[in-house]
């Protein structure tokens, strides 16, 4: 099985259009069986064309463009999570080239209120794959030493969530570095939860943001902050970062995470 995910910082990129071409190019030669992707967002002018899906859905861009390179056997579930730079709907999005059994959203913060840019939902799907039950979500957390929101509720609101599955995988943008103890990864793997990059027989530096970025406004670090996470032991055959110009063109403020294992 082939996974990716990626924080797409939709609609705030530069030459938007080609970086969505870059990664719909990027499915089509990989085959990754699921997607996870985060601020996948639309204008809260556009209009609407499937449900809450409106027109410029950046999830539904790529489905689009994906269908040009005559790849037509990824569906996509999405939902809207926070209103984001006063125009955009900003949610979150999963594309598999698996039948979606059930679909998952839900909040993991205190707030409801989709007004309120700390406002964080999930996105998920359960997935047959080789006769087999597993569920991946989507996700796009807050930072450990917010007082309004902090990233302990959270992921304690995932956690809660997520025990009735025998098979998971957390994939997202957890705003919490790999590199810093005793704080949101750690508490994360002290869950039984693994982290997929240390389980990987082949691994690059796993470095997914360098420098200042959105919401790392002070930032001088290398982080590692995008993961996928499982609760299965499984030992993948690499762990790498995509999009950062050394592994395909750089399309966003975040790398992305690709890994790969066989049961």
């Amino acid at each position: 099985m082939k996974l990716l995910t990626l924080n797409c910082h939709s609609w705030q990129e530069d030459q938007q259009l080609e970086k969505i071409k870059v990664l719909a190019e990027t499915i089509k030669e990989n085959q990754y069986d699921v997607i996870a992707l985060q601020e996948v967002s639309q204008h809260i002018k556009a209009p609407y064309v499937d449900g809450l899906i409106r027109k410029d859905n950046y999830a539904l861009a790529l489905i689009e463009e994906l269908r040009k390179l005559n790849v037509e056997d990824y569906q996509f579930t999405w939902d809207f999570s926070h209103l984001g730079y006063d125009v955009y709907e900003e949610g979150l999005a999963i594309l598999t080239r698996h039948e979606i059994k059930e679909e998952y959203s839900f909040f993991i913060t205190k707030s409801h209120n989709q007004n309120y840019w700390k406002t964080r939902k999930i996105v998920g799907v359960n997935i047959l794959y080789q006769n087999r039950p597993i569920s991946f979500y989507s996700c796009h957390l807050g930072w450990w030493e917010d007082d309004e929101e902090p990233f302990k509720y959270q992921a304690e609101s995932l956690i809660s969530r997520i025990q009735k599955d025998k098979s998971f995988f957390l994939m997202g943008d957890f705003n919490s570095s790999a590199f810093v103890r005793d704080e949101g990864y750690d508490f994360l793997i002290s869950h039984g939860i693994h982290d997929t990059y240390n389980l990987a027989e082949e691994k690059d530096s796993g470095v997914t943001v360098k420098g200042k970025i959105a919401g790392w406004d002070e930032n001088k670090q290398d982080l590692r902050i995008d993961l996928i996470l499982t609760n299965q032991t499984i030992q993948p055959k690499y762990s790498r970062a995509i999009f950062n110009g050394t592994n395909k063109p750089v399309i966003s403020d975040h790398y992305g995470v690709e890994t790969e294992y066989h049961d």
